[in-house]
């Protein structure tokens, strides 16, 4: 039995030392494969087109937290995404930044220095922003107490209604109230046929009039001609984007040239390769003893 490794170069060191300590065999890349009848595992972040070589393929692990970009696997498969307390981290100190940046109005004072001009604007104190977080889950909850030590008033929204202490929770149901409470909209949703093109007018038109966007979801959230329309009409005073679509974003699309977004390129986490392999590791060692597998995918939830 072995995992077949289907990732950065960089990596594969690391999670050969790690799975060869471990007593596990690890195969580097496709042409190293001698016996497809040996692959149990594949962790990528690209499968391969012909799953159908691997006869004795249990589980795909996604190298990252997502999973949307996946095909559908052959009956059996098990798909688990990437846990790892350094992206939950990662992704929370880039919320962080974007929150701050758009509360103490960054692009507006990006855009002053570019024409030289010195000029003050009033300033919020953190208790008087309410920041609303679309998705509630590990890094959900870890930003809200984060934004909430800051001294933020933080709401999340949850289609199950979880979430942690110390700030409000929404259900589903409860969108349009939700909406309406955030002056500052965060996006840490899973990308699933519910929630693409969530990031809309219909959205927007909720939010209180000049609200900003910190979106680290996924690109296909976001209607990128309804967040312009929102921009030019003043619904939307600001944005700070991690994620696009298209990805890469051309050199000539406009989010690049408007003062009034900042983007990021899909630079909010990257997988430690120490923990991606020992998360690699829990999964091979879940499936040999039939228990539950870590980050499991339900590819009906899509998450």
């Amino acid at each position: 039995m072995a995992l077949l490794f289907l990732s950065t170069r960089e990596r594969a060191p690391v999670w050969h030392r790690i799975l060869t300590e471990a007593g596990e065999e690890m195969v580097d890349g496709e042409a190293a494969v001698t016996d497809p009848a040996a692959i149990t595992e594949i962790a990528c972040w690209t499968p391969p087109a012909d799953l159908g070589r691997y006869p004795n393929l249990r589980a795909v692990i996604s190298v990252g937290a997502g999973v949307d970009h996946l095909p559908p696997l052959p009956p059996g498969v098990v798909l688990s995404r990437t846990l790892s307390a350094g992206i939950d981290a990662m992704v929370r100190d880039w919320v962080m930044m974007a929150v701050l940046m758009l509360h103490r109005d960054l692009p507006a004072y990006l855009q002053q220095a570019r024409q030289g001009l010195w000029k003050a604007r009033p300033v919020r104190e953190a208790a008087s922003r309410r920041i609303g977080i679309l998705g509630m889950g590990r890094i959900g909850r870890l930003v809200a107490d984060s934004l909430t030590t800051l001294g933020f008033d933080v709401a999340g929204q949850s289609r199950s209604g979880a979430g942690g202490p110390g700030s409000t929770l929404f259900r589903a149901s409860e969108t349009e109230a939700f909406l309406a409470r955030s002056d500052l909209l965060v996006c840490l949703l899973p990308l699933t046929e519910e929630t693409r093109g969530i990031l809309g007018a219909r959205t927007f038109a909720m939010l209180p009039r000049g609200a900003g966007l910190i979106h680290a979801g996924r690109g296909g959230h976001l209607r990128m001609t309804d967040l312009r329309e929102a921009l030019d009409g003043g619904q939307l005073s600001g944005a700070v984007l991690d994620v696009t679509d298209p990805e890469p974003l051309p050199a000539d699309h406009w989010l690049w040239s408007d003062p009034r977004v900042i983007v990021t390129p899909h630079v909010a986490a990257q997988t430690n390769p120490v923990e991606g392999a020992q998360h690699a590791l829990a999964v091979i060692r879940a499936l040999r003893a039939g228990h539950a597998v870590p980050g499991r995918v339900d590819r009906e939830r899509g998450y």
